[in-house]
């Protein structure tokens, strides 16, 4: 509740364009958003990048924040449009190949489950480009596949089809790490 209080009173400060307000806000969130933008890129020097255009924007384009929904949730869908941004200039794309059958999603859950957050976020580095976007935004950000459709410029199937495929790698290194260990 006292980091919404100060949010509330950091966003009044920035619209109104207070430089001083302007780097509070970025103090305060900045660490939590580059783990945002961390689950977008490769390195950690892309994601500081990705991180500076998204507060650049945030300054900028303050006024279009309508107060629907929580100041920091705001933020954080700015730095992953931001990412996704970044991918296309880049002449990055989401590279899709149709399934007809999806998995069921609850046979990788069980595997997942049993390692630590950081091994997770780490593999998850590791995911081709197109996987890792779609499974960031599916599984972590909780968009819907026709919200992540619509932000890839992708189908909804092609959605799908990234999700599997990001689930069956990430089981697939799972397993290996699992022989390895169990050797």
């Amino acid at each position: 509740m006292e980091q919404t209080v100060a949010l509330d009173h950091l966003y009044e400060g920035c619209k109104a364009n207070n430089p001083r307000a302007q780097e509070m806000l970025y103090r305060t969130l900045a660490s939590g958003m580059l783990g945002v933008c961390m689950r977008y890129v490769r390195t950690t020097a892309e994601a500081e990048d990705v991180l500076q255009a998204g507060f650049i924007k945030v300054f900028t384009q303050i006024e279009s924040f309508r107060g629907e929904g929580s100041f920091e949730g705001w933020i954080r869908r700015v730095m992953i449009n931001t990412a996704i941004e970044t991918y296309r200039k880049n002449g990055r794309s989401v590279q899709v190949v149709e399934l007809v059958e999806v998995t069921d999603a609850s046979q990788e859950a069980t595997v997942i489950d049993a390692l630590a957050c950081e091994d997770l976020l780490a593999m998850i580095r590791l995911l081709p480009d197109g996987y890792r976007a779609v499974f960031n935004l599916y599984a972590i950000e909780g968009y819907s596949h026709k919200e992540i459709a619509e932000l890839l410029d992708i189908s909804e199937g092609a959605s799908k089809s990234q999700l599997s495929r990001a689930r069956n790698w990430l089981k697939e290194r799972i397993k290996q790490i699992k022989a390895y260990e169990s050797r």
